[in-house]
């Protein structure tokens, strides 16, 4: 298990986790760029405000990802079928 101190957003943070650190790496990152991205598009909004869109953000892009994934394997069990039917 890897233990993390990072500074993310101006909060000093500290964790375990199986996760490779680069994996840890690019989710700060990414986190890092939404939120500059959020401030400047509403540079008025306070810091939990930013912070909350970008956890609902990140939450919608996650299950529009998981239905996109869904109808994905529904296809291909469909597909399957078909295939398994021709033989």
């Amino acid at each position: 298990m890897h233990s993390f101190q990072l500074n993310v957003l101006g909060m000093d943070i500290s964790f375990r986790t199986e996760a490779d650190p680069v994996r840890i790496e690019r989710a700060q990152a990414f986190v890092e760029k939404q939120y500059e991205r959020l401030k400047n598009q509403g540079g008025q909004f306070g810091r939990e405000k930013l912070l909350a869109l970008l956890v609902l953000g990140v939450a919608d892009d996650l299950l529009q990802t998981q239905q996109q994934l869904g109808d994905v394997e529904t296809r291909l069990a469909h597909l399957l079928k078909l295939i398994e039917k021709t033989d």
